[in-house]
């Protein structure tokens, strides 16, 4: 991902939490603040974007966004579970409407059993209870690289939050029923009636 795509999905990313009046807050370990800072490269950002969280130790995610000790010792540092209470700390001490949090293995060390360089678990939270977890394994494409990946999977994260629920699948439903009764009237049926009584 170059500069200039992180510049566009920030922009667009902005303009929509801007339309629909939300603000966001951002929770980051293995990025160091990369997603608040294209954010807040962008003028203007600031009736969007309240603040950003730079939790790169365990008692940073502790202190800072209330993740509990027992759920780092037992899910470990990157993981969905430490990034989703990341995201809905972030979310209760920001008082924002949207949050992302960031946490991974950029390398080049830091890999252990089952989690090599390149794994990085996402976590968005909304406040009207909406929450999407992702977990990306970009692999060992360097350290900056999986920084850069991991600032664009977050934006789109809080694209995809910041549209709103899923309002597409009302419509289908509706087609659906009006498709009902037009199969309860196709001849076939009719035809079949017909076919019934010579068989008895």
């Amino acid at each position: 991902m170059s500069g200039s795509d992180a510049r566009a999905l920030s922009r667009s990313l902005l303009d929509l939490c801007r339309m629909r009046k939300l603000t966001i807050a951002t929770a980051e370990s293995c990025t160091g603040g990369l997603v608040a800072g294209a954010l807040t490269d962008i003028p203007g950002s600031s009736d969007v974007i309240d603040r950003g969280f730079v939790t790169y130790s365990n008692d940073a995610k502790r202190a800072m966004l209330g993740v509990k000790a027992m759920t780092l010792a037992t899910f470990g540092a990157v993981s969905k579970e430490t990034a989703t209470a990341m995201a809905v700390g972030a979310l209760e001490k920001a008082g924002v409407d949207l949050a992302v949090a960031i946490t991974g293995i950029a390398g080049p060390g830091g890999a252990t059993p089952g989690k090599p360089v390149g794994l990085v678990h996402f976590a968005v939270a909304a406040r009207d209870g909406r929450i999407l977890h992702r977990e990306c394994r970009f692999g060992a494409i360097g350290r900056s690289t999986v920084r850069q990946r991991s600032v664009a999977e977050a934006l789109r994260m809080l694209m995809e939050l910041a549209r709103g629920p899923q309002a597409v699948t009302k419509p289908r439903r509706e087609a659906a029923s009006r498709l009902r009764p037009r199969v309860a009237r196709s001849p076939r049926r009719s035809a079949v009636k017909r076919r019934r009584p010579p068989r008895a």
